[in-house]
């Protein structure tokens, strides 16, 4: 039996060791902290086919340096010397042009359709027991012409592409939402789009992992990674080291501080978001985004989650209560009637998405390294891509030919 070490705990990590075990891997996930925080519990939730156009868009960058001294914004930068920064902000901004967007759309869609299918899967299979997956679609909320001017141009693409989209009126909306009043002039839906418990899922795939054999590595972390020529030969980390078959980095945020111990070139940001739970009745029964307050909501089982931001502001924990703020206040102007209380505010999390400068993830084989894979960089897709990066992992382990092509998505892609 082969020995894989997964290094990273998150929903890509661990979907990779549920697809890798499935395929008859022995193997190994290592994670620095104990599997029950960051951006695999904090996020949205959702799983949007949706979500076609990457974060590396044109105007990008124009956006984060308005907002670079504003650090509320939904949209921040925070001015900083730093050598990766700076070169990551420079490929991203060499990455948001109209012909690379458009390269990147089918690859997307194409990603998100298979992994939408795969969580259906896992459901069907019991493996995790029952678990929220629902497909109500996603609503983008908008109050301005503006807003809905630029929504519905991304939902006439969205379209174009077979996917299932409508726009609703005000009555409509209420008809759709009968138990809460939103202050919104209508809302573009994405009926293609699906949402789960992120709190619900990852124990229970963790616990299924333990069942299965898998040796789960907590508050262990990497210190350091042996190669001889072109292959990792030793994993040396706080509590000991590892001789693997292969090795997958699926680290997340800290990936390309891990590459870095490789001299491998693999540009990465930590993107922070953070998290609001209201554990009591909101009416909120469809998972929206709020245009123009620039948070996404979502009804969970047992509470309702108010989520938000993309902070670049280095790998760290830190809350800023301003932005915290600001997710507070946008869920009051499109729901008046809900006040998020000072307890909920209090118990804030925050997590941070690994951003790639192109906005697409890392999925693939190393070039320098013949048994290194690599499965990082998701930003704002990693919850709705786990199922479908662990599978793509465990094809290229078992020398399978893989679901996608995946040439768009080569951690040895070059942004010069």
């Amino acid at each position: 039996m082969k020995g894989v070490i997964v290094i990273g705990g998150g929903i890509v990590g661990l979907c990779t060791a549920y697809y890798l075990t499935k395929e008859g891997f022995g193997v190994t996930v290592i994670d620095k902290g104990d599997i029950t925080s960051g951006a695999s519990f904090v996020n949205a939730g959702y799983i949007t086919p949706s979500h076609i156009i990457p974060l590396a868009s044109p105007g990008m960058i124009a956006k984060g340096i308005k907002m670079m001294f504003n650090s509320a914004s939904p949209f921040y930068m925070k001015p900083r010397l730093d050598v990766d920064f700076l070169k990551w902000a420079w490929y991203f901004h060499k990455s948001s042009t109209p012909a690379k967007v458009e390269k990147a759309i089918p690859a997307i869609k194409e990603i998100n359709l298979i992994s939408r299918g795969l969580f259906a899967d896992l459901k069907k299979s019991g493996d995790l027991g029952d678990f929220q997956l629902e497909r109500k679609g996603l609503l983008m909320l908008y109050k301005t012409e503006s807003a809905y001017l630029h929504e519905r141009k991304i939902a006439e693409r969205v379209a174009f592409e077979g996917l299932e989209v409508s726009e609703l009126n005000k009555t409509e909306l209420h008809q759709l939402e009968p138990n809460v009043r939103i202050d919104a002039e209508g809302a573009i839906h994405y009926e293609c789009d699906g949402h789960t418990t992120p709190t619900e899922i990852m124990p229970k795939l963790l616990s299924y992992l333990k069942r299965q054999g898998v040796m789960i590595k907590t508050n262990e972390e990497v210190l350091d990674i042996e190669t001889n020529g072109d292959k990792i030969t030793e994993v040396i980390t706080t509590n000991g080291s590892y001789r693997p078959d292969n090795v997958v980095l699926a680290a997340g945020s800290w990936s390309g501080e891990l590459a870095k111990k490789l001299r491998l070139k693999l540009p990465l940001q930590g993107g922070k978001g953070y998290r609001i739970n209201v554990e009591r009745s909101t009416g909120i029964s469809i998972p929206a985004i709020l245009m123009e307050s620039k948070m996404a909501v979502t009804p969970m089982n047992g509470f309702t989650r108010f989520a938000g931001t993309m902070e670049f502001s280095g790998n760290n924990e830190i809350i800023r209560n301003e932005r915290v703020m600001a997710i507070a206040n946008g869920a009051r102007s499109f729901y008046p009637d809900l006040k998020i209380n000072e307890d909920e505010i209090a118990n804030v999390s925050t997590g941070l998405r690994p951003v790639s400068p192109d906005g697409l993830p890392y999925i693939g084989n190393s070039s320098k390294f013949k048994n290194l894979t690599i499965a990082t960089g998701h930003a704002m897709m990693g919850w709705s891509l786990g199922p479908v990066t662990g599978k793509l992992v465990a094809e290229i382990l078992s020398n399978k030919k893989t679901t996608m092509n995946i040439a768009t998505f080569s951690p040895n892609r070059s942004f010069k």
